[in-house]
């Protein structure tokens, strides 16, 4: 009796510790062949906002590859923001669910990989005569490996190994109210700085005796709003040479230049010429109401700033009119100037069906098609990955007709996209490891603290920012020195999220019930013997 207990709790165990992670599922090899009469179902997971055009292209790509591949089926799944996928997938990892293609970002699948083989090396597929990038086996035209545009492939490799492929890329723009520079009695310069920002952004700050801004003549006025303030810290730190990360997780960022850039930040915080997207609002918002001078949001956001910006979310009587100038964000090295390079990849999770991974694979080239890359680049201020496609004649003719309209054609979302066009080589990408996300949340953290906090009276001295450093340090876990390689343990993976915590509660107390009920009716077995 006591044998077939331990036998039994030590299933329930197994069973428990098979949920985190993928259960020690063999590392994919890629088949010699893709077996085209044998039904394979994936699931594709991807990010749009509100842009039904872009669902559209999703859906299309779909059923042009079902066409191609008619043993295929793709089910998509649309969500409406990255973290939700990030936190969807870390669940099902649990659980062994994971989707089998996903749009999503390099610091995800860093913690992605913290289980056994569940995210897909891509070398040996990238290479593969048949099925790799260019190969003979595929039935449609692919860009070869040397097509997909270096700088943007190069973001996609952690540690030695191709762990995605970019499926579109932006960078950030500085979207300014010309004209509001102007009535000033400032010019824009060729390369924008931040001394130019500051000094700007206060002279703006001047009210008349009624209390409404001079410049605008309304109540409200934010001259310097800025989107994504981990992208600002980061950018910051980057052009001044400051510590960020080490590629192997070493944390950096708690150093000098960082409080002298969050002490620059508190003085036009405290003044209300500086605000950001979590404290104010859409910075394209106030950009669009003349209630903003340098709004600085993703390139592929451009279809949202500016006087006839097509997606704009403001009422028609609240839009003012004025001309919109689109510049890289501001540099304190216009000699040598850096931006930073973003937007989503896509990864493949490892599957016990080879063929199902795959068919994945066949499906993930196909969305670097020009078709698909461009029709999805037209959308947004994105450009596409591959040189196959920005220089195909269908892009150039797109790029080409810039203003002719204010939907496809929009002036400003296309002076974005040749922003990034022209400043592909000044782009850079942060490290990525297992709590690079954590950190790069961290460096966002620190100025939406500052900025609150002086607006609440508070001074930002030396001892605000020991403060505020131990705060994020611990609120993100960053005070374990090296926050981890992406080789790292499942040690490094951190708390689980809600759900996989509920179901693993949820089997522990099945097991246990199951135990009880097996002991009780051997008990009465034994007691009728």
């Amino acid at each position: 009796m006591r044998k077939k207990i331990i036998i039994i709790i030590a299933a329930a165990a197994l069973a428990l510790t098979g949920c985190h992670g993928s259960g020690g599922r063999a590392a994919f090899e890629v088949p010699k062949e893709f077996d085209t009469s044998k039904p394979v179902e994936i699931t594709f997971w991807a990010k749009n906002d509100t842009n039904k055009t872009q669902t559209k292209i999703y859906e299309k790509a779909i059923d042009d590859f079902e066409k191609l591949y008619p043993n295929v089926t793709v089910n998509l799944r649309l969500y409406t923001d990255y973290g939700k996928i990030y936190n969807d997938v870390i669940t099902n990892i649990a659980t062994e669910t994971t989707p089998n293609v996903c749009i999503t970002y390099p610091d995800h699948i860093a913690t992605y990989m913290t289980g056994d083989n569940v995210v897909v090396p891509l070398d040996a597929l990238f290479e593969d005569e048949t099925y790799g990038f260019g190969g003979s086996g595929l039935l449609y035209d692919g860009p070869t490996k040397d097509e997909v545009i270096p700088e943007f492939l190069e973001e996609c490799k952690l540690g030695e190994s191709y762990y995605a492929v970019p499926y579109m890329r932006s960078t950030e723009a500085c979207y300014i109210n010309k004209d509001f520079v102007e009535q000033l009695g400032y010019e824009l310069p060729e390369t924008l700085t931040w001394d130019f920002v500051w000094e700007v952004s206060e002279a703006a700050m001047e009210k008349d005796a009624d209390g409404m801004f001079k410049l605008n003549g309304q109540k409200v006025l934010i001259p310097f709003i800025y989107k994504s303030t981990d992208n600002m810290m980061i950018q910051m730190l980057k052009q001044k040479d400051a510590g960020y990360s080490t590629d192997a997780g070493e944390i950096e960022i708690f150093n000098d230049t960082t409080r002298e850039i969050l002490s620059e930040i508190a003085v036009h915080a405290k003044s209300g010429a500086f605000s950001t997207f979590k404290i104010s609002s859409y910075p394209a918002n106030f950009l669009d109401a003349g209630q903003c001078i340098f709004a600085i949001d993703s390139t592929a956001g451009a279809t949202w700033m500016g006087a006839d910006a097509p997606l704009s979310d403001i009422a028609e009587d609240k839009k003012v009119d004025f001309e919109t100038a689109v510049m890289t964000v501001p540099q304190f090295d216009v000699d040598d100037p850096k931006m930073i390079s973003q937007g989503p990849s896509i990864c493949i999770f490892n599957k016990s069906d080879p063929q199902i991974v795959l068919a994945s694979w066949l499906f993930t080239q196909y969305m670097l098609t020009n078709e698909v890359q461009t029709a999805y680049a037209e959308t947004e201020g994105y450009v596409p990955v591959t040189s196959k496609a920005e220089e195909s004649a269908e892009y150039q003719d797109y790029l080409s007709r810039a203003g002719e309209d204010n939907s496809e054609h929009y002036d400003v979302k296309i002076k974005a996209t040749e922003l990034l066009l022209s400043h592909t080589s000044d782009t850079f990408v942060t490290p990525v490891f297992n709590g690079s996300a954590s950190l790069r949340d961290a460096a966002g953290q620190m100025i939406e603290n500052v900025t609150k906090s002086v607006r609440r009276k508070a001074e930002v001295n030396d001892e605000f920012l020991d403060n505020l450093f131990s705060e994020v340090t611990s609120l993100y876990h960053l005070d374990q020195g090296s926050v981890g390689g992406i080789s790292g343990g499942k040690k490094e993976l951190g708390p689980l999220p809600a759900g996989s915590r509920a179901l693993l509660i949820t089997l522990a107390v099945a097991w246990v019930l199951i135990a009880i009920y097996w002991l009780r009716v051997n008990i009465k077995k034994g007691k009728t013997t």
